[in-house]
């Protein structure tokens, strides 16, 4: 069987570093998905903004060509303790398919490249592929008694933040609350624990430096890319 995307996702993360380890956490960080060419058709999405929430199917496309594991170990157990790969959200599968469920905040129609959606709280690299997008059904999508294995157990985790006011005030007022939730959930491999490392990454054409000690985290720099 053969499937090609129907449309490519645009993202403030040009990196893996800094995505939020899964969707819904961070509404306020908005994407557009782009349909390809031929998928370009306002009737495809006819009715769709009666819906709060969709699905993505996507392409795991950075982790193309490495090979799968039947075993994997999640980050959020510290990178040492292995999981089944059909227990965790892991790129390391057979088909490289991911799932996502955003929020949609609303349709342009009349755009240079067409209708284009606008969603909040993916977790996606920027230019990731979209196999398919389905509607969110509250009456059935949600389980009010479902647990959550491994992952309960960082459910609250958080980390607190300094950002030096005349390094905030680069970022653009739009940008700046869902950096500062990216900043809270803790970007770093959970494995790490050193006080003096500096980390960095890009969001929204700015790069990110700061570190990390016990549970605060510190923004050392910001600049424009």
């Amino acid at each position: 069987m053969e499937i090609k995307p129907i449309a490519f996702i645009k993202t403030d993360f040009s990196t893996k570093f800094g995505i939020p380890r899964q969707s819904g956490l961070i509404d306020d960080l908005e994407s557009r998905i782009i349909f390809a060419p031929e998928y370009r058709d306002l009737n495809s999405l006819r009715g769709i903004e009666d819906f709060s929430h969709l699905w993505l199917i996507w392409h795991f496309s950075e982790a193309e060509g490495a090979d799968w594991s039947p075993t994997v170990r999640p980050p959020r157990l510290g990178g040492n303790e292995r999981m089944g790969v059909f227990a965790t959200r892991s790129p390391y599968r057979p088909n490289r398919l991911g799932l996502s469920s955003v929020k949609l905040i609303r349709v342009e129609n009349d755009t240079v490249d067409g209708p284009v959606l606008i969603v909040g709280g993916a977790d996606l690299l920027d230019d990731t592929p979209i196999f398919d997008i389905k509607p969110y059904l509250p009456i059935t999508d949600i389980h009010t008694d479902a647990v959550g294995g491994f992952s309960d157990q960082k459910a609250d985790y958080a980390l607190s933040v300094s950002f030096p006011q005349e390094l905030s005030d680069l970022i653009p007022a739009k940008k700046l609350k869902p950096l500062i939730e990216i900043l809270k959930s803790d970007p770093r491999p959970a494995y790490h624990n050193d006080p003096t490392r500096v980390y960095g990454f890009p969001f929204a054409g700015f790069e990110i430096k700061f570190s990390v000690s016990e549970q605060h985290l510190t923004v050392l720099d910001v600049k424009k890319i």
